[in-house]
């Protein structure tokens, strides 16, 4: 039983007792076990809840212990499905809205008797939401716009959960006796942040419509749309989405280029076909006599339209169809440019690994350098570190670099609070003692564009500051990017030699892709940071990588494609009020 899956569990039941009203230890009591689950030194916990290892152990009850009994031996949790019974669905839609948590939720309930979503927009537009306790006007617009947030966003999954579906739909098509071939096209292919469905092309050797017809009749098929033809939309109950395109083999080609997309990409391919004679009619690109032409790969299609082949996350209408007629496309960055990591967290803050195992998951991972960067003092809430736990984990880090010699370096840095003022967090003396800072905005999230714009560029001024983290503050499909002029805030980073962040979290990936393009035309250097609480955290390095690329990011552009000593300089640089000259120019 993977602990992430058991603390879900146990987090659900938490929010589901407090929106019930429960005794609020009991619900705490459920919360707090799912930390110390997550707290665990283990991929697998079964062994410990079977052997009783957990018994008596600060966290875990009598009945938090049960629940996990019981999905360590079934897979499920007869509480929790009671609890979800017992508790009006739309409570629980509720706490998707940005901004509203179990206790207001329980107030706007048992207050207003509300137990929809269409219910609370109706309360917060005629004025009975802001007249509730403590919550007022503000309140009542803030939560229209979580709905609006939610409505716009409600269909739509995390990449990697995108691509465990992904994985799971391919592999039931290729199982198919009369598919000959497969592959994922549409949004995941193109390495979207957030995907609605999952598109799937299929060379079949059999009729493609009796083929698609076959996956509407899927276990846990919910409805199925298109039956009859060759290309079929299948909902499951668990909420995924298949599209489904299937084709004879010689069509395979030109079929998986259009359904990856984007719809502008091909429009503007479509475009320059029909400026050179050819046509791209359905599934085949025609020559000026209406003449088929056998298009056996998307590279085909590109060479005969005189273009350079245009890599799948770059396809989104966004200049790379010129870009590619010229031969101008970037040289990508690819997952073996990264040669490091600089935001990580260890149990000195809220990282559940040791400074030694995320160094040996680097290592692993056949990377030279590992950059600690636990949280500034003013994040109490997530163990920010005083300056005499700086100096003690300064000194473990030194040790390990004894240790490891040249193979490996750890890198002493920081992730300090960019304070309201504006200030980073800690004083010049100790923000000196770092090989470099990483400064992020983490409270008052409520400025207004003009008041956060100038936090930012304020902390921006300050030399200490090496990389500004995920700048926009937006967490996908839960919270939006708060109020920030982003273009200024490049034009100051480009001018002063900041890097920023594309952070790799798969909740965040924040800088956005679109901004990357902008930040690599104004020559900002950008840091790939996982901001790893784990060492399986790590693997966030792949997710960025590929935003790195949907933004037209190429090795020279990030900070972490750079080696160790050539990060420290960059920080030096910074700090001396210099621009950085690395061996990548």
């Amino acid at each position: 039983m993977d602990p992430r899956t058991a603390a879900h569990t146990l987090t659900q039941i938490a929010a589901l007792l407090e929106l019930r009203g429960e005794n609020p230890f009991k619900s705490r009591a459920y919360s707090q076990a799912a930390r110390r689950v997550l707290s665990l030194d283990t991929d697998d916990i079964a062994p410990l809840v079977r052997s009783g290892d957990l018994d008596g152990e600060p966290g875990f009850g009598p009945a938090t212990l049960g629940v996990l009994s019981e999905l360590v031996e079934t897979g499920d949790s007869a509480y929790l499905e009671q609890l979800r019974e017992d508790t009006p669905e739309g409570l629980v839609e509720m706490l998707r809205i940005p901004g509203l948590g179990t206790a207001k939720i329980h107030q706007i309930h048992t207050g207003l008797g509300v137990e929809t979503v269409e219910g609370l927009e109706a309360a917060a537009r005629d004025g009975r939401l802001a007249a509730l306790p403590r919550f007022g006007a503000k309140t009542a617009e803030k939560v229209l716009r979580g709905i609006a947030f939610l409505r716009r966003t409600d269909a739509f999954v995390l990449y990697p959960r995108a691509v465990a579906e992904g994985v799971r739909l391919l592999a039931a098509v290729e199982r198919h006796p009369d598919v000959e071939r497969a592959a994922v096209a549409g949004a995941l292919r193109r390495r979207r942040e957030v995907v609605r469905d999952v598109d799937v092309v299929a060379a079949c050797s059999a009729s493609p419509a009796q083929v698609a017809a076959s996956f509407t009749r899927l276990p846990g098929v919910q409805e199925a749309v298109g039956a009859g033809r060759p290309s079929v939309t299948v909902r499951f109950v668990d909420g995924t989405v298949l599209d489904l395109h299937c084709v004879r083999p010689p069509c395979y080609a030109l079929a998986l280029w259009r359904a990856t997309g984007s719809a502008e990409h091909v429009r503007d391919v479509a475009a320059r076909a029909e400026r050179l004679g050819y046509a791209l009619a359905g599934d085949e690109l025609l020559d000026g006599h209406g003449t088929p032409i056998a298009v056996r790969d998307e590279e085909t299609l590109y060479r005969v339209l005189g273009l350079a082949f245009v890599p799948p996350e770059l396809r989104e209408g966004q200049g790379e169809v010129d870009a590619a007629a010229r031969h101008a496309l970037p040289e990508l960055l690819e997952p073996h440019d990264v040669r490091g990591v600089l935001h990580c967290h260890s149990q000195y803050s809220d990282g559940q690994a040791t400074i030694r195992e995320m160094a040996e998951a680097a290592i692993a991972r056949g990377w030279s350098y590992l950059g600690v960067t636990d949280h500034s003092q003013s994040a109490s809430y997530a163990g920010g570190l005083t300056r005499d736990q700086v100096l003690r984990q300064h000194d473990e880090i030194d040790a390990l670099n004894g240790e490891y010699g040249a193979r490996f370096r750890l890198l002493k840095g920081i992730e300090a609070d960019i304070l309201p003022c504006g200030r980073v967090d800690y004083d010049a003396e100790l923000l000196d003692r770092f090989d470099y800072v990483i400064g992020s905005v983490h409270s008052r999230f409520g400025m207004n564009e003009e008041q956060m714009t100038a936090r930012v560029l304020k902390a921006l001024d300050d030399p200490h500051l090496t990389v500004l983290g995920h700048p926009t503050g937006r967490l996908l499909l839960t919270r939006e990017p708060y109020a920030i002029d982003m273009h200024a805030v490049i034009e100051r980073a480009a001018e002063l030699g900041v890097a920023i962040e594309l952070n790799a979290d798969p909740h965040r990936l924040d800088l956005d892709w679109r901004l990357c393009r902008e930040a690599k035309r104004r020559g900002v250097t950008i840091e790939i940071g996982p901001d790893a609480h784990s060492t399986q955290g790590l693997d966030n390095v792949a997710v960025g990588v590929g935003i790195a690329r949907k933004g037209w990011l190429e090795r020279g552009d990030v900070l972490n494609a750079r080696g160790a000593d050539e990060v420290v300089a960059f920080a030096r640089a910074r700090r001396q009020g210099e621009r950085a000259v690395t061996s990548d120019g």
